[in-house]
Protein backbone atom coordinates (compact mmCIF):
# COMPACT_ATOMS: atom_id res chain seq x y z
CA UNK A 1 0.00 0.00 0.00
CA UNK A 2 1.18 3.61 -0.83
CA UNK A 3 2.62 5.92 1.89
CA UNK A 4 0.50 9.15 2.36
CA UNK A 5 2.69 12.10 1.65
CA UNK A 6 3.84 13.69 4.33
CA UNK A 7 6.13 16.34 3.51
CA UNK A 8 4.73 19.99 2.00
CA UNK A 9 6.15 22.11 -0.87
CA UNK A 10 7.47 25.50 0.73
CA UNK A 11 7.20 28.66 -1.52
CA UNK A 12 11.08 28.76 -1.48
CA UNK A 13 10.67 25.24 -3.21
CA UNK A 14 11.99 23.28 -0.56
CA UNK A 15 10.09 19.76 0.48
CA UNK A 16 9.60 19.57 4.24
CA UNK A 17 9.60 15.86 5.49
CA UNK A 18 7.12 16.36 8.63
CA UNK A 19 8.12 12.55 9.76
CA UNK A 20 11.69 13.59 9.07
CA UNK A 21 12.22 17.11 8.81
CA UNK A 22 15.51 18.09 8.14
CA UNK A 23 17.79 21.75 8.63
CA UNK A 24 18.35 22.10 4.86
CA UNK A 25 14.95 22.15 4.19
CA UNK A 26 14.21 25.14 6.12
CA UNK A 27 14.16 28.42 5.34
CA UNK A 28 13.46 31.59 7.20
CA UNK A 29 11.61 33.05 4.35
CA UNK A 30 8.89 29.72 4.48
CA UNK A 31 8.36 30.56 8.29
CA UNK A 32 8.00 33.84 8.23
CA UNK A 33 5.71 33.82 5.70
CA UNK A 34 3.71 31.18 7.28
CA UNK A 35 3.41 32.71 10.91
CA UNK A 36 2.59 35.53 9.17
CA UNK A 37 -0.50 34.12 7.64
CA UNK A 38 -1.32 31.77 10.97
CA UNK A 39 -3.89 33.41 13.06
CA UNK A 40 -3.57 33.08 17.20
CA UNK A 41 -6.45 32.47 19.01
CA UNK A 42 -8.08 30.96 16.15
CA UNK A 43 -8.92 34.34 15.17
CA UNK A 44 -10.88 34.87 17.55
CA UNK A 45 -9.63 38.68 18.05
CA UNK A 46 -10.52 42.34 18.10
CA UNK A 47 -8.96 44.20 14.93
CA UNK A 48 -8.84 44.76 11.25
CA UNK A 49 -6.12 41.75 10.70
CA UNK A 50 -5.83 38.19 12.86
CA UNK A 51 -3.71 38.67 15.27
CA UNK A 52 -0.24 36.07 13.97
CA UNK A 53 2.29 34.05 15.64
CA UNK A 54 4.81 36.18 13.76
CA UNK A 55 3.51 39.30 16.17
CA UNK A 56 3.00 36.81 18.53
CA UNK A 57 7.01 35.71 18.05
CA UNK A 58 8.18 39.04 17.83
CA UNK A 59 6.17 40.01 21.43
CA UNK A 60 7.69 36.86 23.32
CA UNK A 61 11.32 37.46 22.31
CA UNK A 62 10.85 41.49 23.13
CA UNK A 63 9.40 39.82 26.60
CA UNK A 64 11.82 37.55 26.66
CA UNK A 65 14.75 40.25 26.29
CA UNK A 66 12.87 41.97 29.52
CA UNK A 67 12.78 38.84 31.49
CA UNK A 68 16.59 37.48 30.82
CA UNK A 69 18.38 41.03 29.67
CA UNK A 70 21.75 39.87 30.25
CA UNK A 71 20.98 36.20 28.07
CA UNK A 72 23.52 35.81 25.07
CA UNK A 73 21.93 36.32 21.30
CA UNK A 74 21.11 32.84 20.75
CA UNK A 75 18.74 32.53 23.61
CA UNK A 76 16.60 35.66 22.26
CA UNK A 77 16.95 34.24 18.95
CA UNK A 78 15.27 30.62 20.21
CA UNK A 79 12.76 32.68 22.08
CA UNK A 80 11.92 34.24 18.19
CA UNK A 81 11.87 30.84 16.90
CA UNK A 82 10.00 29.54 19.57
CA UNK A 83 6.40 28.56 17.27
CA UNK A 84 8.29 28.56 14.41
CA UNK A 85 6.66 24.97 13.37
CA UNK A 86 3.62 26.32 13.19
CA UNK A 87 4.87 27.60 9.75
CA UNK A 88 3.69 24.26 8.88
CA UNK A 89 1.61 22.92 11.41
CA UNK A 90 -0.60 25.89 12.70
CA UNK A 91 -1.74 27.31 15.85
CA UNK A 92 -3.93 24.31 17.93
CA UNK A 93 -5.03 26.16 20.92
CA UNK A 94 -4.77 24.10 24.06
CA UNK A 95 -8.03 22.60 24.05
CA UNK A 96 -7.77 20.90 20.69
CA UNK A 97 -3.54 20.06 21.55
CA UNK A 98 -5.29 18.31 24.28
CA UNK A 99 -7.67 16.69 21.87
CA UNK A 100 -5.41 15.51 19.55
CA UNK A 101 -3.11 13.73 21.62
CA UNK A 102 0.64 12.74 22.12
CA UNK A 103 1.29 13.25 18.49
CA UNK A 104 1.36 17.06 18.31
CA UNK A 105 3.83 17.31 20.26
CA UNK A 106 6.04 14.69 19.11
CA UNK A 107 5.76 16.25 15.31
CA UNK A 108 6.44 19.79 17.40
CA UNK A 109 9.33 18.43 18.64
CA UNK A 110 10.62 17.03 15.72
CA UNK A 111 10.03 20.18 13.54
CA UNK A 112 11.79 22.37 16.48
CA UNK A 113 15.14 20.54 16.66
CA UNK A 114 15.23 20.58 13.00
CA UNK A 115 14.73 24.52 13.04
CA UNK A 116 16.95 25.05 16.15
CA UNK A 117 19.86 23.30 13.82
CA UNK A 118 19.24 25.08 10.98
CA UNK A 119 20.24 28.59 12.87
CA UNK A 120 22.92 27.26 15.08
CA UNK A 121 20.81 26.89 18.42
CA UNK A 122 21.10 23.33 19.81
CA UNK A 123 18.01 21.13 19.15
CA UNK A 124 16.89 21.08 22.87
CA UNK A 125 17.01 24.17 24.72
CA UNK A 126 18.65 23.91 28.71
CA UNK A 127 15.93 23.66 31.19
CA UNK A 128 16.45 27.51 32.27
CA UNK A 129 15.95 28.87 29.04
CA UNK A 130 13.05 26.90 27.98
CA UNK A 131 11.56 28.62 30.95
CA UNK A 132 12.33 32.05 30.44
CA UNK A 133 10.72 31.92 26.77
CA UNK A 134 7.70 29.95 28.77
CA UNK A 135 7.32 32.87 31.02
CA UNK A 136 7.51 35.22 28.29
CA UNK A 137 5.16 32.56 26.13
CA UNK A 138 2.69 33.34 28.87
CA UNK A 139 2.86 36.82 29.53
CA UNK A 140 1.85 37.38 25.81
CA UNK A 141 -0.54 35.10 26.39
CA UNK A 142 -2.17 37.21 28.98
CA UNK A 143 -1.49 40.52 27.03
CA UNK A 144 -3.28 39.15 23.93
CA UNK A 145 -6.51 37.60 26.29
CA UNK A 146 -7.27 40.56 27.76
CA UNK A 147 -6.08 43.44 25.40
CA UNK A 148 -7.35 41.54 22.00
CA UNK A 149 -9.04 38.74 22.34
CA UNK A 150 -11.98 39.50 24.85
CA UNK A 151 -10.89 37.96 28.31
CA UNK A 152 -11.41 39.17 31.69
CA UNK A 153 -8.08 40.14 33.96
CA UNK A 154 -9.71 37.75 36.26
CA UNK A 155 -9.78 35.01 33.63
CA UNK A 156 -6.66 36.05 32.01
CA UNK A 157 -5.00 35.98 35.63
CA UNK A 158 -6.41 32.08 36.36
CA UNK A 159 -5.61 31.04 32.89
CA UNK A 160 -1.86 32.63 32.32
CA UNK A 161 -0.97 33.78 35.24
CA UNK A 162 -0.75 37.90 35.98
CA UNK A 163 1.33 40.00 33.74
CA UNK A 164 3.85 41.81 35.64
CA UNK A 165 3.72 45.32 35.21
CA UNK A 166 7.06 46.05 34.65
CA UNK A 167 7.00 43.67 32.54
CA UNK A 168 4.72 45.04 30.06
CA UNK A 169 4.95 48.28 30.70
CA UNK A 170 4.86 50.42 26.97
CA UNK A 171 4.29 47.42 25.23
CA UNK A 172 0.73 46.96 22.90
CA UNK A 173 -0.37 44.13 20.35
CA UNK A 174 0.57 45.08 16.87
CA UNK A 175 -2.29 44.22 14.40
CA UNK A 176 -1.01 44.83 10.68
CA UNK A 177 -1.07 43.18 7.28
CA UNK A 178 0.09 39.86 7.06
CA UNK A 179 2.68 40.83 4.80
CA UNK A 180 4.13 43.49 6.99
CA UNK A 181 4.30 41.22 9.84
CA UNK A 182 6.60 38.67 7.79
CA UNK A 183 8.40 41.23 6.72
CA UNK A 184 8.94 42.42 10.70
CA UNK A 185 9.53 38.93 11.53
CA UNK A 186 12.30 38.17 8.85
CA UNK A 187 13.72 41.55 9.43
CA UNK A 188 14.22 40.83 13.19
CA UNK A 189 15.56 37.41 12.27
CA UNK A 190 18.24 38.92 10.48
CA UNK A 191 19.20 41.35 13.06
CA UNK A 192 19.76 38.42 15.73
CA UNK A 193 21.80 36.52 13.08
CA UNK A 194 24.14 39.44 12.73
CA UNK A 195 24.65 40.00 16.48
CA UNK A 196 25.62 35.93 16.96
Amino acid sequence: MRQPRAWQRMLSGRRLDLLDPTPVDIEIEDIAHGLAFVARWNGQTRGDYAYSVAEHSLLVETLFGRIAPGAPVKWRLAALLHDAPEYVIGDLISPVKAAVGPGYGELDQRLTAAIHMRFGLPAALPATIKRQIKRADRVSAWMEATRIAGFTMAEADRLFGKAPADLIDGLDIQLRAPTLARDAYTQRHAELLARL
